[in-house]
């Protein structure tokens, strides 16, 4: 995940940073629309970096200072990239489908960052933990849908079908996944918190 998360990271700071770089529809909309695109590569770009490092058991417990701190720039990049993509979504390529696709993976992402937050303001560490392995799963999203769509492409599917679909799954299964993970967890705390019957 770490591999692929800086990947993607450098990707997109290539896009930012590298002059002629980059698909041509974000050259267009870097022309048109400049701030929504550029909050939102800013902001992807520094949640996908920084999530496996929040997310490392081993490094939180060794730098806990250093991971709050890190969690507030996540939030915050979160917090610019949402809104982006939001702004994004309903001038995206391919029509309705993606529109709503993406829209939605935006407003889902806000969603499980600000929930992730409230909840450790709240001093509730379980919750937010929970709420922060969907939060990434969805920041996740920036790394499947480039590993899908060259994917279908090869494959030969049109760009318009390919993007169509892959506006919903690079990041429903993404989400599944982390519910998957964070019920696996709440199942295994169950079985660690019950008392053992004697064998008889």
């Amino acid at each position: 995940m770490m591999v692929l998360a800086s990947m993607t990271a450098v990707y997109a700071a290539a896009v930012l940073f590298v002059p002629g770089f980059g698909p041509p529809f974000v050259a267009a909309l870097r022309a048109s629309i400049p701030l929504p695109i550029l909050a939102h590569i800013t902001g992807g770009l520094v949640a996908v970096a920084m999530g496996p490092w929040q997310l490392n058991a081993r490094l939180r417990a060794r730098a806990i200072e250093a991971h709050r701190w890190l969690g507030r720039v996540y939030v915050i990049a979160v917090a610019v990239g949402g809104l982006g993509a939001l702004a994004l979504a309903r001038g995206s390529q391919e029509g309705a489908v993606t529109h709503v696709g993406f829209g939605l993976l935006a407003v889902l992402w806000l969603t499980a960052t600000a929930q992730a937050y409230r909840r450790i303001r709240a001093g509730d560490v379980a919750s937010h933990r929970r709420w922060m392995i969907r939060s990434y799963a969805l920041t996740l999203a920036a790394v499947t849908l480039r590993f899908y769509l060259p994917l279908a492409l090869a494959a030969g599917i049109s760009f318009h079908d390919a993007y169509s679909v892959i506006s919903w799954l690079c990041w429903v299964p993404n989400l599944v996944v982390a519910e998957w993970i964070v019920l696996s967890r709440a199942n295994r705390a169950v079985d660690v918190a019950q008392p053992r019957r004697a064998v008889t």
